[in-house]
């Protein structure tokens, strides 16, 4: 039972440092001392006959094979952690979940994930990371990712909640100054707030087939941003529909070629649990789904 402890010390020791970055942040979640965890890891290379890391006096980085090591721990610690949820009612689901969505639907949910999820179940603690770019979610520690868009080859389950509606948009002061495009011409010679996706502007799709490559004066990188700076009569942005619906109600942004309609963008969930994601998972997207399915198609 002593073996069994120690690599299970190990384990948790070396996961801790590799999501947080540190012995000594590693050693905060766990509630022990860097000497302690600094220890465990180093027992655990003893054992495998291997270093995990490659230690400076400024950071910790993987080796190879602490990489290969990780992505075989991690699921190993999550099925613990499952087989607990596994035996637990809704009403008692526990345990930390971290969790990756674009930036405009995190600011779409916010409201109703801290004052309707959190509240309903207070032994559930989030860490929400918003953010517009793919995260590598075994890489970087995350449990879920809600992504909008269409996915590339992945071994991660997939959880498709529906199709968002794209808006062309522009302030009003803007099209007054700059004048109002009425056909897909005159969009491509018009100022736009373009989207960055992997280094290149995102271009405009339309659902029959045509495609417009913006010509841009800001590029950004977040739909946040994009939104801003539409507001602010920068140029045309590209956004989900769902992020500027208060803001075209409200007649802050107008749509542009409204007669032509855009092609829609799927939105998913994906995780590594495979087919039996823990309980504060399952509720985490069940919930979701439930505020996000009014702005689907």
């Amino acid at each position: 039972m002593t073996i069994i402890s120690d690599k299970m010390a190990g384990l948790v020791a070396f996961v801790a440092t590799v999501e947080t970055g540190s012995f000594s942040a590693a050693s905060e979640r766990l509630g022990t001392t860097p000497s302690a965890i600094s220890k465990s890891v180093a027992r655990l290379e003893q054992r495998l006959g291997a270093k995990l890391f490659r230690r400076s006096t400024r950071s910790l980085t993987l080796t190879v094979e602490g990489t290969a090591y990780y992505e075989r721990a991690v699921p190993l610690l999550r099925g613990l952690d499952d087989a607990e949820d596994a035996v637990r009612p809704a009403s008692t689901a526990r345990g930390k979940l971290r969790v990756t969505m674009p930036s405009e639907v995190g600011r779409l949910l916010m409201n109703a994930l801290t004052n309707g999820f959190m509240s309903r179940h207070p032994e559930i603690q989030l860490d929400i990371g918003m953010t517009d770019r793919s995260v590598d979610l075994i890489r970087e520690g995350f449990d879920l990712a809600l992504r909008a868009g269409k996915l590339s080859d992945s071994d991660l389950t997939v959880r498709t909640l529906g199709e968002l509606p794209i808006a062309l948009v522009a302030s009003p002061e803007h099209l007054k100054r700059n004048g109002t495009p009425r056909t897909i011409e005159d969009l491509s010679r018009a100022t736009h707030v373009r989207y960055m996706l992997g280094g290149q502007p995102l271009p405009i799709r339309f659902m029959d087939g045509s495609i417009v490559a913006p010509e841009g004066r800001l590029d950004l990188d977040s739909g946040f941003a994009l939104r801003a700076a539409a507001l602010n009569g920068v140029g045309i942005a590209y956004l989900l529909r769902c992020t500027v619906d208060a803001d075209i109600k409200a007649k802050r942004l107008k749509v542009v070629l409204p007669q032509r309609e855009l092609e829609r963008v799927p939105l998913h969930f994906l995780h590594a649990f495979g087919r039996t994601p823990p309980l504060r998972a399952r509720l985490f997207m069940d919930f979701v789904a439930t505020e996000i399915a009014p702005y689907l198609v």
